[in-house]
């Protein structure tokens, strides 16, 4: 029982994260990433393709960023920089797929996805200002939310959990 909770507290702790990746997109195919995510959470995501690999090309991406539902959240097409942002409606794997859409394939590229999710997306700076608070106090604050995130979480993977055992029974 405590390594299981010694487990689900590292679950927690790393779902309150920011992942900034590099993916390969191959030159046909797709590359796809996701992320198992409670419902009621934010998410927000900056991508770019990288142009070392093609310095007298620039070829654009397709993005799709959908729910463990299917429903699709963003979608975008000819790219070379895009952005998404929303809020989880339900708890799932959420996932989000690139792929190469120009003419100039070549041999692929390389995409950069910095990936927010819950308390790494909020602006603490903009915080820091509005409530006057910076130091020590800014910090209590930041472990103040990540604490609460950590207990959602627990709650989240405990009722999941129960729901897991219920119908192995």
């Amino acid at each position: 029982m405590a390594a299981a909770l010694a487990l689900a507290v590292v679950l927690a702790v790393a779902s309150l994260h920011a992942e900034a990746v590099w993916l390969d997109v191959p030159q046909s195919g797709t590359k796809c990433v996701s992320e198992e995510i409670q419902s009621n959470v934010v998410v927000l995501a900056d991508y770019s393709i990288m142009y070392e690999s093609h310095p007298y090309s620039h070829p654009t991406i397709a993005v799709k960023v959908t729910s463990p539902f299917g429903n699709t959240l963003h979608h975008n097409e000819n790219a070379t920089v895009g952005q998404f942002a929303f809020t989880t409606a339900e708890a799932g794997n959420y996932l989000a797929c690139f792929w190469i859409d120009s003419a100039e394939k070549g041999s692929g590229v390389s995409v950069n996805l910095d990936w927010k999710i819950g308390f790494a997306t909020k602006d603490w700076d903009a915080i820091a200002k509005k409530e006057k608070i910076e130091g020590v106090e800014l910090e209590l604050r930041k472990l103040e939310v990540a604490v609460q995130a950590i207990h959602q979480n627990l709650i989240y993977l405990k009722a999941r959990q129960g729901s897991r055992d219920a119908n192995c029974e």
